[in-house]
């Protein structure tokens, strides 16, 4: 199973989002404090629709205890940030990758992320661009992860409602 971590998220709704795309991929979820929000915000459950009660979500008081609770992320991390020079599609993720985004306003620490330099990636986009949304920065990523697993046992085909596909 695949893991986003956030780290000290800022904005209830980009959670909420980020949380609705874990329950629809069977994602867990770790948040990491301090945030900028109450987990019973109300954004964060707007966002999130009624699809938070199902997600699987821990907070973490700190990094520290993140890790101490997580032992398996040391070796598994991979770090989502505007600074890395190695593209997200050029990597393998592993069946139970964590995959860490950073702050809407400042990103991952460059001193945690130099403890990650293999492993940190990066969205490409425009120079003129400083970052992306959140929430889409973690769908892309996530689902290039889950592509790359032929997405588990992830529903892959749809049907109409009320008409059918010509065969």
């Amino acid at each position: 199973m695949l893991n986003i971590v956030l780290l000290e998220p800022e904005m209830p709704a980009n959670t909420g989002n980020i949380g609705r795309t874990c329950c629809a991929t069977g994602t867990r979820l770790h948040l990491i404090e301090p945030m900028g929000f109450r987990i019973n915000d109300k954004m964060l459950k707007r966002a999130g629709l009624d699809y938070w009660e199902h997600l699987d979500v821990t907070v973490y008081d700190c990094l520290e205890d993140f890790f101490e609770k997580n032992p398996a992320a040391v070796g598994n991390m991979y770090m989502a940030t505007t600074k890395s020079k190695r593209n997200y599609c050029d990597v393998s993720y592993p069946e139970d990758a964590y995959i860490m985004f950073g702050r809407e306003s400042a990103g991952i620490p460059e001193e945690l992320l130099v403890q990650y330099e293999e492993t940190a990636i990066r969205i490409p986009m425009n120079e003129k661009i400083r970052s992306l949304n959140l929430s889409n920065s973690v769908a892309i990523v996530l689902y290039e992860a889950l592509r790359q697993h032929q997405f588990f046992s992830m529903q892959t085909e749809g049907d109409l409602h009320r008409l059918q596909w010509k065969r």
